[in-house]
């Protein structure tokens, strides 16, 4: 499942399309040139239980990682699993 991204000026977000609809999403603000804050998460239903939520995550650390930013996950499934991967204590803001 190939996740995608759109960035601009002042928002981006992650997302999975299937079949010309969007199915799973995270939301971001650009907080200036160093830092994303991850405000929101969504999977759908017929997705759940599937992973593709921590991809979603996983996809903004390498963002974030090849960009030289940081992640402030208010989201609280997004703060869950930075709390539960270590891995990625090098992004969180």
């Amino acid at each position: 499942m190939e996740i995608k991204h759109r960035n601009s000026e002042s928002r981006g977000a992650f997302y999975v399309e299937l079949n010309g609809e969007e199915v799973a999403l995270m939301t971001y603000s650009n907080a200036g040139p160093e830092k994303i804050i991850i405000d929101h998460t969504e999977v759908s239903e017929t997705l759940k239980g599937q992973g593709i939520g921590k991809k979603l995550v996983e996809a903004s650390v390498q963002y974030a990682r090849k960009h030289g930013k940081k992640i402030l996950p208010l989201c609280p499934f997004a703060n869950a699993v930075f709390k539960k991967t270590p891995e990625y204590d090098d992004v969180r803001f």
